[in-house]
């Protein structure tokens, strides 16, 4: 089968070869003329599967049929996966001059609430900034929509988007198509029956082989102990080195300040990195991202906010500093290798507290990981220096006061909700010191017991 095969139109089948896209993916074959033929969809496949064209070469058909702005409405869960599919849309749909909004947060509102004034064909939004951009102003409107995707669905529909879903949903016509997509989609079928109201057609991968991530991915382990784990982060990427010199690797911590310091701690061992994570402003976070898919920078440490959706063609091992407690989690993490057919290989760092996990990742999956073999003397020699360069990093980032631009963002949340932060941060300061004491009293409860 090929694009042409699909109802495709012609200048769309050129722009696809042009592309080097010559074979549909199956996930492409069963949805692309569902979409084109009006019906709402649902599509479920392993990542790199080209679910993003899915989507977008049918809307780009209607869009060329009947140009008009604002025509579609793209939801993202991050910033960076928004710009990512922009881009695509832009590549395919640049001979019929396609009008293009991202819309994040991280950016100017007032250039934003511009680009939305002039109605563009595409607009690419996170669901937090665009609610902010329907509340505050009324120079655009999503009445005309003819087309609603949500890309990254589980994530968008799990719960923390819900008050900003549901500011974006009331601005919306009733007759649309809507088309939801991801890697894993399980647990959003139920509630996909509030946002649509026309039969919606379902297709999810069916690889008998019970694997949720792609075959060529070798998926390993490295046993730790958890006071060490930095030292055997940086030996097995010493190993990786020794027979893959120029690899991209990709890093995966849990929060925004373990991924800074360890960002610098590497950098500080002669491991040249660039971070990603929610702390950082967004021109950097775009500025490193482009760096590291440009091979200028080979290793990107990141928080969960690169684990869905990025598509960086030529990334060879990913590696969890700490493995995700979700295993959904783990599943979009190590998707960032293996991508399109390549081969790659995700190794985890687990210590004895994250055996379970571990098991449950593997459940999951349908797999076992296999040992990925590092040389403990090697982390003997290291881990001073690692400890050491780890220590200052910590004590640079306290002294920069790491977290406070998240601080003043949650005081004018609060003054924005009309509440008084400061009587809201002596409020969580009275229960923060009654549980302490109370804690007091039952470690001291014990103590008598005890004798």
């Amino acid at each position: 089968m090929t694009f042409a095969t699909l109802n495709l139109s012609q200048w769309l089948v050129e722009q696809c070869n042009f592309m080097g896209l010559k074979y549909p993916t199956p996930i492409q074959q069963n949805c692309i003329p569902r979409i084109l033929a009006g019906e709402d969809c649902i599509g479920c496949a392993k990542t790199g599967s080209g679910k993003t064209l899915t989507f977008a070469l049918p809307i780009l058909q209607k869009l060329s049929e009947e140009p008009y702005g604002i025509f579609t409405l793209v939801l993202t869960p991050t910033r960076e996966l928004a710009f990512q599919i922009a881009d695509q849309f832009s590549a395919i749909g640049k001979c019929i001059g396609l009008r293009k909004s991202v819309i994040v947060g991280g950016m100017d509102m007032v250039i934003q609430g511009l680009e939305l004034s002039k109605h563009p064909h595409i607009v690419v939004a996170t669901p937090g900034r665009l609610a902010d951009h329907l509340e505050s102003c009324n120079t655009f409107s999503l009445k005309q929509i003819k087309f609603l995707v949500l890309d990254e669905a589980d994530r968008l529909l799990e719960g923390h988007f819900d008050g900003q879903l549901k500011t974006i949903f009331e601005s919306l016509p009733k007759q649309k198509q809507t088309l939801l997509f991801s890697a894993t989609m399980t647990d959003t079928l139920n509630k996909v029956k509030h946002i649509t109201s026309k039969k919606v057609f379902i297709w999810e991968s069916n690889d008998k082989s019970g694997v949720a991530t792609v075959r060529e991915l070798d998926q390993r382990y490295v046993l730790c102990p958890s006071n060490v784990r930095d030292s055997f982060l940086v030996e097995t990427i010493r190993t990786f080195r020794a027979s893959n010199e120029n690899g991209s690797i990709m890093i995966f911590t849990d929060t925004c300040k373990h991924c800074q310091v360890l960002s610098m701690t590497l950098n500080d061992v002669g491991f040249k990195n660039v971070a990603l994570h929610s702390m950082i402003k967004q021109k950097d976070r775009l500025a490193a991202l482009t760096q590291f898919k440009s091979n200028h920078i080979r290793i990107l440490i990141a928080t969960d906010v690169a684990a869905r959706g990025l598509d960086i063609p030529k990334v060879e091992l990913v590696i969890n500093h700490i493995i995700p407690n979700v295993p959904k989690e783990y599943i979009h993490r190590v998707g960032r290798t293996a991508r399109a057919g390549k081969s790659g290989m995700a190794v985890t760092l687990i210590t004895p507290h994250d055996i379970k996990l571990l098991h449950a990742v593997e459940d999951t999956i349908g797999t076992k990981l296999t040992e990925y073999k590092v040389n403990d003397k090697e982390i003997v020699t290291i881990l001073t220096q690692i400890s050491v360069a780890k220590r200052e990093a910590e004590m640079k980032l306290d002294e920069k006061n790491f977290y406070e631009k998240k601080i003043i963002n949650k005081r004018k949340k609060l003054i924005l909700e009309g509440k008084d932060p400061d009587e809201i941060e002596e409020i969580i300061e009275k229960k923060k010191r009654h549980k302490a004491k109370k804690k007091q009293v039952l470690e001291n409860r014990r103590g008598k017991s005890s004798v």
